[in-house]
């Protein structure tokens, strides 16, 4: 290591870090069957069972905006996009731990209203809170959640399973996240300018909340359990589909093909992006924070989820030579590029 090279974190970014950072996390343990670079690190366990275990920080400022993001939505939120790494590792989650940095702005009774939120969430994932840290903190607030999970270790899913000629499916509906934090960052503006106005917000309602109280979608992993789906690789939607799918291919060895018109978009967020001037596909390729499942699964269990309500099929996976590709409305086949959120960006 040259001490007197400087690289700027935005040279790089947040995946180009972890793969540097891989370096210095050798796995000692045997029991370690997945470390860094899926959605949750497996362990396994004495008998055939594995633990999952996944952390996320959202830091004010960078993640959130408490202007408009009321405590018990955040924490909610703060406990959904955890359970959804372990969705995304076709697991159950049982376990969160929560670690707290808080400035003195914050009142006993605004983090009990922050911990109520937790307790929802908690509630409809049937799992519990058994702990954490707290600490000050000079820059807002900062929220770190780590949840663990349980499987069976055959029941795993990475994201390196895809195959060719796998079909390519997506839980929901997508861009209703970013649309919805259009909306919220509009109406901040309005109200900076003239704290007299009220926020309009009428008719948004679905994608403010995808934005404000996202789900995690233990909902269809259950269900695809039910019909003895086990898909080839899974990943969750927090960064955009784009940035999902390359993830998948990249750690499959596949490419992929992909068709505008099947992607599943909620008409609000289409005609709320268009009143924002924005290109409907670009937010749905990339608007991130959906917190969906991106799946391959076998093309024979294609009857499966046919007539699945929260599941399209929107593509199919082809050899790594052929590249990850999209065809648009035009029939005009396009390569993908992944311009999601990325930490650390210039």
């Amino acid at each position: 290591m040259n001490s007197n090279t400087r690289t700027e974190l935005s040279e790089i970014g947040e995946l180009g870090l972890i793969e540097r950072l891989k370096a210095f996390l050798p796995s000692k343990s045997e029991n370690i069957i997945k470390s860094i670079g899926d959605d949750a690190a497996v362990i396994k366990n004495s008998d055939d069972s594995v633990q999952l275990i996944s952390t996320d920080l959202l830091m004010e400022g960078v993640h959130f905006d408490l202007a408009y993001s009321p405590l018990r939505h955040l924490g909610y939120k703060a406990i959904a996009v955890n359970v959804s790494d372990i969705a995304a590792m076709f697991g159950t989650p049982s376990h969160i731990v929560v670690g707290l940095a808080l400035s003195n702005r914050f009142s006993v009774e605004a983090i009990e209203e922050l911990y109520a939120g937790m307790k929802l969430a908690c509630d409809a994932y049937s799992i519990d809170l058994v702990g954490g840290d707290t600490t000050s903190s000079r820059s807002g607030l900062g929220i770190s959640v780590t949840v663990v999970g349980t499987a069976q270790q055959a029941e795993v899913v990475y994201r390196s399973g895809a195959q060719v000629n796998d079909l390519i499916c997506v839980t929901g509906d997508l861009g209703a996240a970013f649309m919805g934090l259009q909306v919220l960052e509009r109406e901040k503006q309005v109200y900076l300018a003239n704290p007299e106005m009220q926020p309009e917000l009428l008719g948004k309602d679905y994608i403010v909340e995808r934005q404000l109280r996202p789900e995690a979608r233990i909902d269809v992993v259950k269900s695809l359990k039910s019909l003895g789906l086990k898909p080839t690789s899974m990943i969750d939607i927090s960064d955009g589909l784009a940035s999902e799918l390359m993830h998948i291919c990249k750690e499959s060895n596949v490419g992929a093909y992909i068709y505008e018109d099947k992607i599943p978009v909620d008409p609000l967020t289409f005609e709320t992006a268009r009143e924002f001037d924005l290109d409907p596909l670009t937010i749905m390729m990339n608007g991130g924070e959906d917190y969906e499942l991106l799946f391959t699964i076998p093309q024979s269990d294609y009857e499966k989820v046919r007539n699945h309500p929260d599941i399209s099929v929107i593509g199919y996976i082809k050899a790594a030579d052929e590249g990850v590709n999209i065809y648009t409305k035009g029939d005009n086949l396009t390569a993908v590029t992944a311009q999601g959120w990325s930490h650390f960006k210039a």
